[in-house]
């Protein structure tokens, strides 16, 4: 038989530790987390609001839909071949887009939200995307 232990022993005190109690408590946090943690909790939301798969849960594989900021766009050629690469990023883990034959695409630039679908890939220990669809997300909303 296990014992269960007497209200206020502190057993459950850790649980309480990690989840902020209060709206007081919720400001409080909020005004000591950096930019940086805030910005990615916001990504984090987006992408559960908008039924997209977080990112840091993608699989190889796997086919997904995903949303998030553009970090970075470079133009890297692959093979010889122009390809436009950018860096999504959705609070949980960064993924690489890549357009093969494409040197720039109208609305793909740093600070864009998107919504991607296709087929995720491993290159090199990082989740990759190869031409996907994509959705632009409207200016209005970042």
């Amino acid at each position: 038989m296990s014992a269960v232990p007497p209200p206020g022993s502190g057993s459950g005190q850790a649980g309480r530790a990690a989840k902020p109690a209060g709206r007081f408590r919720r400001m409080l946090d909020r005004l000591s987390s950096s930019q940086q943690d805030l910005e990615s909790e916001e990504l984090r939301e987006d992408a559960q609001a908008s039924g997209c798969t977080r990112i840091a849960e993608c699989g190889d594989r796997q086919i997904v839909r995903v949303t998030g900021t553009l970090r970075t766009v470079t133009l890297r050629p692959r093979a010889g071949v122009p390809a436009l690469e950018a860096e999504l990023f959705d609070g949980t883990a960064p993924l690489d887009v890549v357009w093969l034959g494409r040197r720039s695409i109208v609305g793909i630039e740093p600070g864009r939200r998107l919504i991607a679908s296709g087929r995720i890939s491993m290159s090199h220990g990082r989740r990759v995307l190869f031409n996907p669809k994509y959705e632009l997300r409207p200016l209005g909303q970042e």
